[in-house]
């Protein structure tokens, strides 16, 4: 639910909205398709990031082009990493 009131997601749906109250009863003409163009490019990036953002909550890998993947492989590294001190101290306490 919390991914729904997401600040790109939200001001997406606004843009929507006023988009279909101002062109309405306009005639259609190529800045109104621009419009729609543009928004529809708008809400399907803020839909793209409510999606890498639950896959990143839930330990899913995210795609590379992503603005979490940087931070997905660094957490990946500490993981590896305290995973390979612990298992370096539980040798050394089996001796």
């Amino acid at each position: 639910m919390r991914y729904l009131f997401s600040t790109g997601l939200f001001g997406a749906i606004t843009t929507g909205v006023s988009l279909i109250r101002g062109t309405r009863e306009s005639p259609v003409t190529w800045r109104a398709v621009l419009a729609w163009v543009s928004w529809a490019i708008t809400f399907s990036l803020a839909i793209g990031a409510v999606i890498d953002t639950r896959r990143y909550d839930r330990g899913i890998e995210v795609a590379l082009d992503s603005p979490l993947a940087p931070t997905q492989a660094k957490r990946a590294r500490r993981d590896e990493k305290e995973a390979a001190k612990a298992a370096a101290s539980k040798r050394a306490r089996t001796r």
